[in-house]
């Protein structure tokens, strides 16, 4: 039997689950002003994928590189949610990124 389906599956559905956690936690305590770090991250990921030989670590590098390229498009969307009141807003203020004023010239993406 081959389980390394099974497997990518499993892992894919636990990284998209941990994408909603951390994409909430980071909105809370950094703000969305830090999208552009985990999107360059996620970017580094998916490289790294296209260079690993076996197909499987392949996939599963490239389902992590796309799930943190999506919490970076979330997490705009997200302070959007806190200001509505659906999630919990940090009443302390949060820290500003390297590079925030040339990040608020930049429009956030969206999915």
């Amino acid at each position: 039997m081959m389980w390394e389906g099974l497997a990518i599956g499993l892992f894919s559905l636990g990284i998209i689950g941990f994408g909603f956690f951390w994409v909430i936690r980071m909105e809370y305590y950094l703000g969305y002003l830090w999208w552009p770090y985990p999107m360059l991250f996620g970017i580094g990921i998916v490289v790294l994928s296209l260079f690993v030989m076996d197909s499987g670590w392949s996939a599963l590098l490239g389902v992590t590189g796309a799930s943190f390229i999506w919490g970076a498009t979330e997490l705009k969307e997200q302070a959007v949610r806190a200001e509505l009141g659906w999630f919990r807003r940090n009443p302390h203020p949060k820290p500003l990124p390297p590079f925030a004023a040339l990040i608020r010239k930049i429009k956030a993406p969206h999915l």
